[in-house]
């Protein structure tokens, strides 16, 4: 009995120094979730913006497929340099990935009805900052990714009203 006892914490002290010596790390998840309201029906707002290859227009950057034709798994590629794949869609959301990206990244765009006649957007980005060094990288960061969605935010509101 004695020498299972030593056996195994023997086995469990080995896995812990193999654990303690490797380079992971612990994951630091952030996310940002921001919307706007807009004076029209949900299903008339993802008509204009709930494409794939929509976002190009609202970003001002070059969108193609480059596999797929909108649908789940379909791979998009942004300004002729980013990939993205999408993951998940509803009928009126889509979630995307970047695999090629250094950064564990999701971003979601989906409309929510709030009346018969207005809705809102939400784009919600989920990615881990533990690469980024200090709070002031980690701000830094999430200042952009703020600004420049809030931007395509503004951009979709338009397009589905109509401006």
């Amino acid at each position: 009995m004695r020498y299972r006892t030593l056996s195994w914490l023997a086995a469990f002290g080995a896995a812990g120094v193999l654990l303690a010596g490797s380079d992971a790390r612990a994951a630091d998840y952030a996310t940002i979730v921001l919307s706007v309201d807009v004076a029209r029906p949900a299903d008339a707002v993802w008509k204009k913006i709930g494409g794939f290859c929509e976002i190009g227009g609202v970003l001002k950057v070059k969108c193609v497929y480059t596999s797929g034709n909108g649908d789940l798994g379909t791979v998009r590629r942004l300004a002729d340099r980013i990939d993205e794949v999408m993951v998940a869609q509803t009928a009126h959301s889509y979630t995307y990935t970047q695999p090629d990206s250094k950064v564990l990244y999701h971003g979601t765009v989906a409309v929510e009805p709030k009346g018969p006649d207005s809705s809102k957007i939400i784009y919600s980005l989920f990615y881990d900052q533990s690469d980024m060094k200090t709070e002031a990288d980690r701000a830094k960061s999430r200042d952009q990714r703020t600004k420049r969605f809030t931007q395509a935010l503004d951009a979709m509101k338009q397009m589905a009203e109509g401006g």
